[in-house]
């Protein structure tokens, strides 16, 4: 028998959610501990939908799906958001696989008859192959609720098996750059995960990626003090569990390159990178992530790598393997609704004028190709 319960993220499930770790595929963010950061910064609205199995002998925690409560605008509905929190890159629920088919629609009715909550839900970076979806969409279909598919994506991915480059004029290049950079003095790469170690490291992130064009354009996290204080707070509670850490790539001891890493399961994500222009030329991004990827599949632990990143990224010149990523939004329960209507017109708009955007930066990168934003700087 299974039920759901939907609370704040402030109840102890430590337990709990390491036994279902165990059994179900990750998601680091619906880490509790990065879902307690958000709501105790009050930087995002979370609500933990949580399901149970009843008939366990003893009550057994069988899936997680943490959304956010979004307010677009005053006057405007508000939606629910399948990422917990801003800079969550993955929304794929945690459900146990021999539970699925119970579970999704059990989530979906809760969300339904919950009078506090929005039925207007965006699913953002959603895995398209993971078999949770195919139950939210067997479920959908039965309850006859509206639905539109806004993107799909391709995003990088790598395992121990397959999807890491081996060969190739990208592999070449890489030696190559690893030697000249080399001939500058002592290279290396350091990922220690002692948390005061990741403080250090990421505020050493935080530096070079506000000197970087992100900087320039205001997009940097340091450029906004709250999305810093959230952030710092985050990869705080994330490092203390062992859960989160950032590779630096170092000449002469200088760091010139920071990768941000965060870690469920046997999953690591590369949740942010930056780099110091100066050493564009010897594509410092890349060569940590490189570097990294061989030192986090020597490590047992590991099994794949999620780049957090969109398939167009530098990463995919790196590896080969990809997830299929959805964005879509959905009414929960039948029919469809203004809200509905209203989120699906402002996505679409949206949708439009950033394909305009990059289609005019497209251009303008033709004509001026020395004005292109490094490759190797990441999301």
């Amino acid at each position: 028998m299974i039920s759901v319960s939907i609370c704040s993220p402030s109840g102890d499930i430590a337990a709990a959610w390491a036994d279902l770790a165990d059994r179900a595929s990750s998601n680091v963010f619906m880490e509790p501990a990065a879902l307690r950061v958000a709501e105790a910064t009050s930087f995002a609205d979370v609500h933990m939908v949580l399901a149970w199995d009843d008939a366990a002998p003893s009550r057994r925690l069988v899936g997680l799906w943490a959304l956010q409560v979004k307010r677009i605008a005053p006057f405007w509905p508000s939606v629910l958001d399948s990422r917990p929190f801003n800079y969550a890159f993955l929304s794929t629920p945690v459900i146990d696989p021999a539970y699925v088919d119970d579970v999704m629609p059990a989530m979906l009715a809760a969300i339904q008859h919950d009078a506090a909550l929005p039925k207007v839900l965006h699913l953002h970076s959603f895995e398209q192959e993971a078999p949770c979806y195919a139950a939210l969409q067997r479920e959908l279909i039965r309850q006859g609720g509206a639905q539109r598919i806004l993107a799909e994506i391709n995003r990088p991915y790598a395992t121990r098996d397959e999807g890491v480059k081996k060969s190739g004029s990208t592999r070449k290049k890489l030696r190559q750059d690893w030697n000249r950079l080399s001939a500058l003095g002592g290279v290396d790469v350091v990922n220690d995960r002692a948390p005061l170690r990741v403080a250090d490291a990421f505020e050493t992130f935080l530096k070079l990626e506000q000197a970087s064009w992100k900087g320039a354009r205001g997009t940097a996290l340091l450029c906004d003090a709250v999305d810093a204080a959230f952030v710092r707070e985050l990869v705080a509670k994330l490092a203390a569990e062992g859960r989160a850490s950032v590779a630096l790539l170092r000449v002469e001891g200088r760091a010139i390159a920071a990768q941000v890493l965060m870690y469920s399961g046997r999953t690591a994500y590369t949740w942010k990178t930056a780099f110091d222009a100066e050493y564009s030329r010897y594509s410092p991004g890349m060569l940590l992530v490189d570097k990294v990827t061989e030192q986090l599949f020597a490590d047992s632990a590991i099994e794949g790598i999620d780049s957090c990143s969109y398939e167009d990224g530098f990463m995919a010149k790196l590896w080969t393997a990809r997830r299929k990523m959805v964005e879509m939004l959905i009414h929960v329960g039948p029919g469809t609704s203004a809200a509905f209507a209203l989120e699906q017109a402002r996505l679409l708009g949206y949708h439009e004028a950033k394909r305009i955007r990059n289609q005019w930066r497209a251009r303008r990168a033709a004509a001026a190709p020395q004005a292109k934003a490094p490759l190797a700087q990441a999301s």
